[in-house]
């Protein structure tokens, strides 16, 4: 079915045969989301960052800022993969490091040409994933100006927040970004509003970490399991079968399924029940749907999903650049299409569990192991399954519950 075992010395994905799988029918998902990291530092020591602080260092031989010409480069890409792959839209994000950092002026190139390269061939959406720290109303009327969605990164109330999103010099950012929550979230702008991003952390409380964040309405909140591996775990996930992290997220699932889930959507429970109902997830970190995400660093090479930087040096690399190479290209890749080939991907202990096709081995940077690669269960296989089991367990006991209507 074109995937073949490991060669001596090599990692899955590394002998994964791409051509083996288009000859038995297998066809690559067009790339729909790019993420530019318009600016390759930051503002804040977050101490978790997978960026700064995690295995692939490769962000220091980053240029600070990326230039105009890879900004045009990028944008005639983008453009030839919309057109060649009939895409009707395509989702662009402003990234970083800080993507504020660039500078208002700079960001507004950085749509300008994109939407000019694309033109009428295909609508493109912009979004923005920002500290807040420097959100003010200079980027806000540029947001406002483009549609530029905009999303926020904050990890609970005040104590939460600060135990890891600090300055340089320790000081913490809580105060800096619950003002810019608030400018975002005025009258004027409340309608760019796209969510906030929330780091688990299992010293902080979950409910009043995820009431913290319902103080400023979100349409959508997400919390993102810490990025570790088989080699180097998250903390608090400890080698037992105790599931620190499932019994975190049930806390906040319980309480937002029994009063807040038509109100606010948090995106790991929706996704879960999605595809507890079989349909189709829209997010990588859990189920079986085709990556299809592409990120173009500041100096132009293209790489897979950053969170890939945890695992090891070079993992999100692909030796590709915008200024010789089309998207096409990365879809040929063994390591992106390891991406797209569903259960083909999972590793026997995954296809033997029951909830594999819900779960879907969980986020990708998650399952790697020295020596094995990518072809393992997720770090937090215990914790995914019980929360997963959980979610099953309490929708249906209320559909059980629901009156049947009349014929």
């Amino acid at each position: 079915m074109g995937v073949r075992s490991g060669e001596p010395g090599s990692e899955w994905p590394d002998a994964l045969d791409v051509r083996a799988l288009l000859e038995d029918g297998w066809r690559p998902t067009p790339l729909r989301d790019f993420i530019l990291k318009v600016h390759s530092r930051c503002n804040l020591a977050c101490d978790y960052c997978y960026m700064y602080e995690m295995a692939d260092q490769g962000w220091r031989r980053q240029p600070r800022r990326m230039s105009r010409q890879v900004l045009e480069w990028t944008a005639q890409r983008i453009a030839e993969h919309a057109r060649t792959n009939l895409l009707s839209e395509v989702q662009v994000v402003l990234h970083g490091g800080e993507p504020l950092l660039a500078g208002a002026e700079h960001l507004r190139h950085a749509i300008e040409v994109v939407r000019a390269a694309v033109g009428t061939d295909a609508h493109v959406g912009f979004s923005v994933q920002t500290n807040g720290v420097l959100l003010d109303e200079v980027f806000l009327d540029l947001f406002a100006e483009y549609g530029v969605m905009v999303g926020v990164s904050v990890d609970g109330d005040e104590e939460g927040h600060d135990r890891h999103r600090r300055r340089a010099d320790g000081r913490g950012s809580y105060q800096a970004v619950r003002a810019g929550l608030e400018r975002l979230t005025g009258p004027r702008h409340r309608h760019l509003f796209g969510g906030l991003l929330s780091t688990i952390e299992l010293r902080n409380d979950p409910v009043a970490t995820y009431e913290s964040l319902l103080e400023f309405a979100p349409p959508e909140m997400d919390f993102l399991l810490p990025h570790g591996n088989w080699d180097t775990p998250p903390p608090g996930r400890p080698p037992d079968e105790s599931t620190p992290y499932a019994d975190w997220l049930i806390a906040i699932f319980d309480r937002w399924y029994a009063v807040e889930a038509a109100d606010v959507r948090i995106r790991l429970f929706s996704e879960i029940i999605r595809l507890l109902f079989g349909r189709m997830s829209g997010s990588e970190a859990v189920g079986l749907s085709p990556v299809s995400v592409v990120v173009v660093e500041t100096n132009g090479e293209i790489e897979q999903v950053d969170s890939l930087k945890s695992a090891y040096e070079g993992a999100a690399g692909t030796r590709l650049h915008v200024s010789r190479d089309p998207f096409d290209t990365v879809l040929a890749l063994p390591s992106v299409a390891a991406r797209q080939i569903g259960r083909r991907a999972l590793s026997d202990q995954c296809l033997a569990c029951p909830a594999h096709e819900v779960c879907g081995a969980g986020l990708y940077p998650h399952r790697y192991r020295s020596g094995t690669g990518f072809r393992n269960p997720s770090v937090y296989c215990r914790d995914l399954f019980k929360l997963i089991t959980h979610i099953r367990d309490v929708v249906s006991r209320e559909l059980a519950a629901e009156p049947v209507a009349a014929g």
